[in-house]
């Protein structure tokens, strides 16, 4: 079988061609894009039968025209909002994902953010390489007793959870799925959203983007959280409305936000790209709004890492293959469409 993979490392080449000796490999460094590549590429991949990517690689509809053998779609990641899903079930392209690779690795990275900002753990570091430390700005408060709102109580944000009862807090989750033995077990409540808002201090997310949870916290969310509440982002940036986020910082209604991912988090990579194509106002403007948001000090932001163990990265090669060899052999594995 003829497969291609963008987006992997040396030591993730050398490690998918050990165990799939008897396949025809492709290995891209790079992101895959609409027109992006040589002549001499755009024909190698036009024998593609599987093809594997990474959150930053796009499989437009424009992409799969060029892709006419193509059959599966194995990304590396639990998202898949990076590909074109309506194309893929036009063209009868099957597309899986690695839904729990890392349900404790991304929870724990959730925490790293908030300790960062509960204890003004990144203004600490800035003031003791400054050479100027003032202890009355750097007063931090106790994660115990306070309130985490979970949204989306799925694989992560039950390791969210688990953590969270650990430091001794009180949790409220929503989602769209209830389970009451669960709830019982790990000792949390779930709540409407609004509920959810209304009395937490510090709010997390943990669900997919797809067109219902486009900009799930906007202006209209904010506005009915606790003054001086924080926001923790390791899902998907547009989850977020950044206008909003920024405007709420501004006002004083939030004390911060712990970021791994922005809302057209892309453009950063693309920043220099941006400037040497023809004006797009949007995309510019957008990124212009991610660098006034990062240059705040009650922003913590990290990119796009949470997901980023050792370990994490390879139970994302070994549910890949899992994929892979399971297409091979006619049966599905974590298919998404």
């Amino acid at each position: 079988m003829k497969i291609a993979f963008f987006e992997v490392k040396d030591w993730e080449q050398a490690y998918l061609a050990g165990r799939l000796p008897d396949d025809d490999l492709i290995f891209e460094t790079d992101v895959l894009k609409p027109g992006a590549g040589s002549g001499e590429q755009k024909v190698r991949l036009r024998e593609a039968e599987a093809l594997s990517v990474f959150i930053y690689s796009q499989v437009t509809r424009e992409v799969l025209e060029g892709l006419p053998r193509l059959r599966l779609i194995a990304t590396r990641s639990t998202g898949f909002d990076h590909i074109d899903m309506e194309a893929c079930r036009q063209r009868g392209v099957a597309v899986c994902n690695v839904p729990v690779y890392g349900e404790n690795t991304v929870a724990e990275h959730t925490f790293a953010l908030l300790l960062m900002l509960s204890r003004k753990v990144h203004q600490s570091v800035a003031q003791v390489r400054a050479g100027r430390v003032d202890l009355a700005k750097l007063t931090g408060f106790d994660l115990q007793g306070k309130t985490l709102g979970v949204v989306g109580a799925g694989h992560i944000g039950l390791h969210a959870i688990r953590i969270a009862r650990g430091f001794g807090m009180r949790v409220l989750a929503f989602d769209v799925h209830s389970e009451a033995f669960l709830a019982d077990l790990l000792g949390f409540e779930y709540a409407s959203m609004d509920r959810l808002l209304a009395e937490s201090d510090i709010v997390t997310l943990h669900c997919p983007l797809n067109a219902a949870t486009h900009h799930l916290l906007g202006r209209e969310q904010f506005a009915k959280m606790k003054l001086g509440a924080l926001v923790i982002n390791t899902a998907r940036g547009g989850l977020i409305d950044t206008d909003a986020l920024v405007e709420a910082l501004e006002s004083g209604k939030l004390a911060g936000a712990g970021l791994d991912v922005l809302e057209g988090e892309e453009l950063i990579k693309e920043e220099k790209q941006l400037l040497q194509r023809p004006v797009e106002v949007e995309p510019l403007r957008m990124a212009l709004r991610n660098r006034v948001l990062l240059s705040r000090e009650d922003v913590v932001f990290t990119p796009h890492n949470a997901f980023n163990s050792r370990e994490a990265l390879i139970r994302i090669l070994d549910v890949t293959l899992e994929n892979l060899a399971a297409f091979r052999a006619g049966r599905s594995s974590h298919v998404v469409t």
